[in-house]
C-alpha cells in the first residue's frame, strides 16, 4: 500500500513541500511568524478544497483516458496539469482580481509582486463585488447538485431526500439564489446594494454558462465521437471539462484569501493531487471507494458561499472558512468509511450464514 502511494503521489509530496515552503516564506515576510502559521493554514485548506472540489474531475478524467490512444493520454497528464495550473489556477484568478479591481491584468500581478499593502487595498474596495459573484456561483454550484432528481445518493438523508422530491419545480436552486441575494441587498446603501445586484447577477449569468457548455458537450454527438477517438479532440475536450470543474474551486478560493501567489501555490497543489488520483484510477481501474465524499464537498461549497455573502456585513476569520469546510469534508470521510464496514460485516454474515445453511 505504501508503494502504492508512494508510486503515485511522489511528485504530488515533492510540491506539496515545495509549496508549504513557499508559502511559509510569504506569510513571514507579509506578518512575521504569525503571518507564516496563518499562511501555511490557508494554503494547505486551498488545497484541500481543490482536492475534494476535483475528485469528481479524477473520476471523470480517468473515464476518458480509459478511451485515449497512450501518447495523448500521457500529454494530458503532463500539458494538461501545466494547462490547468498555470492557466485556471494562476491566470484566471489574475482575470478576476483584474476585472474585480478595474485594472490591467500587468497592473494587477506588478501589484501582487511589488506593492503587496496597495494591492491588499484595491482588493479590498473591489470585496463586494467579488463576494456577491462567488458567493452566486458557488451556491448555484451547490444547490443544482443537492436539487437534482437523478441523485440516487444521500449522505443527510432528511435534508437530501427533500431538496431532492422538489426538483421537478424548475429553476427552484435559481429562485433560492436570486431570493438570498435580494434580501442580503436591502441592508445595504443603494450604491452598495446595485454593485452586489449586479455582480451577483454576473455569477449567476456566470454559472449558467458554464452548465450551458457542459450540456452542449454532453449532448452532441459530435463531441462524444471526437473523445472516443483518443487524439487531439480529446485533448481539448478533457481540457474544457477540467476548466469548468475548477472554476469553483478558483472562485472559492477568495473566501479564503486575497493574496493571488497564496491562491495559485494552494490550487496548484491541489491540482498535482488530482493528476495523480486520475492516474491511478486509470491505471489501476479503480474509482472512488468512498460514498459520501462528494456529498462532503459540495456541503463545503455552500459554506463557503454563505460565508462570502455574510462577508459583505461582517469580518469571518479565514481559518474559520477553512475549518468549516474541511471539516465537512472530514464528516463525510468518516460516514463513508463506516458505511464501507457496513457493508463488510453484512457480507461476512450473509457468507456466514450461507455457510451453516450449507
Amino acid at each position: 500500500m505504501r508503494a502504492t502511494i508512494r508510486r503515485y503521489f511522489l511528485w504530488s509530496f515533492i510540491v506539496t513541500f515545495c509549496g508549504l515552503v513557499l508559502s511559509f516564506l510569504l506569510g513571514w515576510e507579509a506578518g512575521g511568524p504569525g503571518g507564516a502559521v496563518s499562511f501555511l493554514i490557508i494554503a494547505a485548506a486551498l488545497a484541500v478544497l481543490e482536492i475534494s472540489l476535483s475528485f469528481d474531475n479524477a473520476i471523470v478524467n480517468a473515464n476518458k483516458l480509459n478511451t485515449m490512444r497512450p501518447e495523448w493520454r500521457r500529454r494530458f497528464l503532463t500539458w494538461g496539469i501545466l494547462i490547468a495550473v498555470f492557466g485556471m489556477r494562476i491566470v484566471f484568478p489574475l482575470a478576476v482580481v483584474a476585472v474585480a479591481a478595474n485594472i490591467g491584468p500587468w497592473a494587477a500581478l506588478k501589484l501582487a509582486a511589488t506593492e503587496p499593502q496597495e494591492y491588499a487595498r484595491i482588493i479590498d474596495g473591489a470585496h463586494l463585488s467579488i463576494a456577491a459573484f462567488g458567493g452566486t456561483f458557488l451556491m448555484m454550484v451547490a444547490l443544482t447538485y443537492f436539487i437534482d432528481e437523478h441523485k440516487e445518493v444521500d449522505w443527510i438523508g432528511v435534508l437530501e431526500c427533500r431538496l431532492r422530491s422538489c426538483a421537478s419545480v424548475r429553476g427552484l436552486e435559481i429562485a433560492l439564489v436570486l431570493l438570498l441575494v435580494a434580501l442580503f441587498a436591502t441592508g445595504m446603501a443603494p450604491r452598495d446594494a446595485a454593485t452586489f445586484l449586479f455582480s451577483a447577477i454576473l455569477g449567476l449569468l456566470c454559472f449558467l454558462g458554464v452548465e450551458l457548455l457542459g450540456n452542449l458537450l454532453d449532448a452532441r454527438e459530435t463531441a462524444r465521437d471526437t473523445a472516443r477517438a483518443g487524439g487531439l479532440g480529446a485533448f481539448l475536450y478533457l481540457e474544457m471539462l477540467d476548466a469548468s470543474f475548477s472554476f469553483d474551486g478558483v472562485i472559492g478560493a477568495f473566501a479564503l484569501t486575497k493574496n493571488l501567489f497564496l491562491i495559485a501555490i494552494g490550487l496548484g497543489i491541489g491540482a498535482m493531487y488530482v493528476r495523480s488520483m486520475t492516474i491511478m484510477l486509470v491505471e489501476r481501474k479503480t474509482l472512488a471507494e468512498f460514498r459520501y465524499l462528494e456529498h462532503g464537498a459540495f456541503y463545503s461549497i455552500l459554506i463557503l458561499s454563505v460565508i462570502m455573502f455574510a462577508q459583505t456585513y461582517m469580518h469571518v476569520p479565514e481559518l474559520f472558512t477553512g475549518l468549516a469546510g474541511a471539516g465537512m469534508i472530514g464528516l463525510s470521510f468518516w460516514s463513508s468509511i463506516r458505511h464501507n464496514r457496513r457493508l463488510e460485516r453484512q457480507e461476512a454474515l450473509r457468507t456466514a450464514a450461507e455457510g451453516r445453511a450449507g
